[in-house]
């Protein structure tokens, strides 16, 4: 289908999304009332409803003095039985599929969908393309790439044949919109059936270049991306080769699909050629996709540092921040001309715990969307149509700014993200702030940065890991910086008094970025939606990366 007439019809499918948001944007106060009233109207019946007296509610007070606040260990027996086949056990609409949670601070997590919360993302994706397509209509004039992940398992599906995740990343989005999405796809979702990793990215490659007229590109994690394009040199004749023929050079099974999708284009094989003579990737880039755009993707927190690489990749095209979407909600999306995001308050029900700068939370006392105050920090809380009651989501956020009485807020990290081993308790958010000071600091750009600790004898302690260009000089600086940041928390600074943990060491990397999404998708996480943290709990990373240790410790940690 022509991608000009498929888009048109996807915006006015979604205008009518954006015109109900626009109108919440001047009520919202109201707006999040009826949320809630419809979804306790609508699960009243449920064993959950019935145990809290949902019937009964007549205000959101009633509603948070009989619903505890809750993680998800609270719903896991009950979604367990919802896998085994239970029926109205959370929810009156029955559960469609089980999407595993792909965040990188917690083993795997099934997270229920049904028609109620597929309707409330669909609220905020039409309103984000609405906002999107009617400020840049050249944007529907091409194709576009939205994150194509591989599948990395077998189909799976529980004892009672439910499914256990999407079989395509666009199939949030829902019938109709699915259906026109696909059409405009420049890398079809049959790709995502790849298992072998080399042959899902140069099938991904061969799909992308054969699009000239490439216009939007829709990632979560931009390292994803940057990761896709780095092998165009490494691959550049057999894409050139396959391109001239129609053919796809490899010596894994892949779909019969994608051989057929196919045509020979001995033009555009030219065109690469030519292209693998410029000398940086940015000029590559630039000549291969002329008509890009935009890349949304991931902006906010640790993905700061690999957004800002994949901005100097793709200089032709402006990046825009993703907002907070989570596995369990759509919490904002972007506006175009407004800094932050935009909370999706026609989506779920919101509630928001008061933060302070110590990641110290005051859980008794919520606020709701329409109370926030500019430049305070928030924890976030989900009510949503699956099933999820007054969720802890975990998530720290910063309001920006507003538009009308919308607050507009900004992603800062996750506010429980522990490590933990001798009692120092770092928090991920506190440190994905000093190294943003840091890195700010010292003009640092780095491909990749992260702290985790080496807990083995005979001196444990935390690593600064780090991908950059850098001198070595330059990186024992930031480490020193990093250090003084870690020793402002009183129970690290109280475990480096006691030599409990020895002073932090600098560990450059090569290919770092490849070795985490490997070992997360070891652990079932989709590689497109894996989040980079700025603190991991793993304990082994100096045996998992490639690199080496730098000299000696650093001279912040060495005053302790």
């Amino acid at each position: 289908m022509n991608p000009s007439l498929a888009n048109s019809v996807w915006l006015a499918g979604c205008l009518p999304a954006h015109v109900q948001f626009q109108r919440a944007t001047k009520r919202v106060a109201a707006t999040q009332e009826a949320i809630l009233r419809r979804i306790l109207r609508a699960n009243a019946g449920t064993e959950f409803g019935r145990a809290h007296d949902f019937p009964s509610m007549r205000s959101t007070c009633d509603y948070q003095q009989r619903v505890q606040l809750c993680d998800y260990d609270d719903y896991a027996v009950m979604i367990q039985r919802i896998a085994a086949g239970e029926q109205n056990v959370l929810t009156s609409d029955p559960v469609c599929l089980f999407e595993p949670t792909s965040g990188s601070s917690s083993a795997e997590k099934w997270i229920s969908y049904n028609r109620s919360l597929q309707y409330e993302f669909q609220a905020g994706i039409r309103a984000w393309i609405a906002d999107l397509f009617r400020h840049d209509p050249s944007l529907m004039c091409g194709q576009a790439f939205w994150s194509v992940s591989p599948a990395l398992s077998h189909e799976r599906k529980t004892s009672a044949g439910i499914p256990i995740g999407f079989d395509e990343d666009a199939a949030y989005l829902g019938g109709w919109q699915k259906h026109f999405v696909n059409s405009v796809m420049a890398v079809p979702s049959a790709v995502r059936g790849i298992a072998d990793m080399a042959t899902f990215r140069y099938v991904t490659l061969l799909f992308l270049i054969r699009s000239r007229s490439l216009k939007l590109v829709s990632i979560w994690n931009p390292a994803f991306f940057s990761l896709l394009l780095a092998p165009i040199r490494e691959y550049g004749e057999a894409l050139a080769h396959d391109l001239e023929h129609g053919t796809i050079t490899t010596n894994t099974a892949i779909p019969g699909i994608l051989r057929c999708a196919l045509q020979p284009e001995p033009g555009r094989a030219k065109e690469l050629r030519s292209t693998l003579r410029l000398c940086t990737a940015a000029e590559m880039h630039a000549q291969l996709w002329p008509a890009l755009k935009l890349l949304s993707c991931w902006t906010d927190a640790n993905s700061a540092i690999p957004a800002q690489h994949l901005a100097s990749l793709i200089p032709q095209a402006k990046i825009q921040g993703k907002g907070l979407i989570a596995t369990e909600g759509f919490v904002s999306f972007p506006l175009h001309g407004y800094e932050g995001s935009a909370l999706a308050i026609c989506s779920h029900f919101l509630e928001f715990l008061p933060t302070d700068a110590a990641g110290s939370c005051d859980s008794k006392y919520p606020q709701l969307a329409h109370q926030l105050e500019g430049g305070q920090r928030y924890t976030v809380v989900l009510t949503t149509g699956g099933g999820l009651y007054r969720y802890q989501l975990h998530d720290l956020i910063v309001v920006v700014g507003r538009f009308h009485e919308c607050p507009l807020i900004r992603f800062l990290g996750r506010e429980s993200y522990i490590s933990d081993w001798f009692g120092e308790k770092l928090n991920e958010a506190h440190v994905a702030g000093i190294l943003r000071d840091v890195f700010d600091s010292l003009g640092l750009s780095p491909e990749f940065a992260m702290i985790a600790c080496e807990p083995n004898p005979p001196e444990p302690g935390y690593v600064f890991y780090v991908e950059s260009s850098a001198t070595d000089e330059t990186l024992h600086r930031a480490a020193a910086g990093v250090e003084a940041g870690l020793l402002e928390n009183y129970h690290y600074r109280y475990a480096r008094q006691l030599r409990q943990l020895s002073p932090l060491r600098v560990f450059r990397t090569n290919g770092a970025v490849e070795s985490y999404l490997n070992v997360k998708n070891k652990r079932g996480q989709r590689t497109g939606a894996i989040k980079q943290l700025a603190l991991d709990a793993r304990g082994d990373w100096s045996s998992i990366f490639r690199g080496e240790f730098l000299g000696e410790t650093v001279s912040a940690a060495n005053s302790q």
